[in-house]
């Protein structure tokens, strides 16, 4: 498990959540893991007490399981939660890269250009897997915040729990630069405002990719073992 240093005035118990859920999201933590709340306490030096109610809020978020007369576990990847969150995102992305195309902050251009850069430099270096994939969240992200749309973006990420581990497996796994050939597409129909390639873009960026996590599960035992 990763440590983080504990933030300026936060509580123990908000130092515990941000830790074990950025764990469980960048896969540090696997899915099916068994975790031990007198394991966890002693790593993250608090009591058992904020640890339990920690691990009973990542249970309503689908990222914790508890098992009666078992254990408690990170959850398995749930195809059906995955599949939930390709919807949602698919018809809010598009509606989002619809209202892109009318107007967005000239600021912002600039920021997706520096992220975009970001993302090149470490595309293929070995270890950096984590911090593209949240360059990739932190791109989207962006367009929605252009559009004043920042609390729609949340509401995807909460659903979308299940989806990003599969994703960040995926990334792990094939070659990230289709991911930014992808990216620069988005940006080209924002600044040229090509509202009729938005369909076939979202579908090849958010729809697709998930008929080749399929293959990439099929091929790989560990894999197999992540999923339910």
């Amino acid at each position: 498990m990763i440590l983080y240093e504990k933030k300026y005035k936060e509580t123990g118990k908000a130092y515990a959540y941000r830790v074990l859920k950025s764990n469980i999201m960048c896969l540090a933590l696997k899915p099916g893991e068994l975790l031990s709340e007198s394991d966890l306490s002693e790593k993250l030096s608090i009591s058992r007490t904020p640890i339990r109610e920690v691990l009973m809020k990542l249970k309503n978020e689908h990222l914790i399981e508890v098992k009666p007369q078992s254990g408690t576990y990170v959850s398995l990847i749930d195809k059906n939660l995955i599949s939930e969150a390709i919807f949602m995102r698919s018809i809010l992305e598009k509606e989002v890269l619809k209202q892109a195309c009318e107007e967005f902050p000239e600021e912002l251009f600039m920021e997706l250009e520096k992220n975009l850069f970001a993302q090149k430099l470490m595309v293929d270096k070995e270890g950096k897997e984590i911090e593209f994939h949240d360059l990739d969240k932190k791109f989207h992200k962006l367009i929605f915040l252009g559009c004043n749309k920042i609390n729609i973006w949340d509401s995807i990420m909460n659903l979308s729990t299940h989806y990003n581990r599969m994703r960040l497996l995926s990334e792990m796994k094939t070659d990230r630069n289709q991911i930014i050939k992808q990216h620069e597409d988005m940006l080209t129909i924002i600044k040229n405002k090509k509202l009729d390639k938005i369909d076939e873009y979202i579908y090849y960026h958010i729809m697709s990719p998930s008929n080749e996590w399929e293959d990439l599960i099929f091929k790989n035992d560990e894999l197999k073992l992540y999923l339910k």
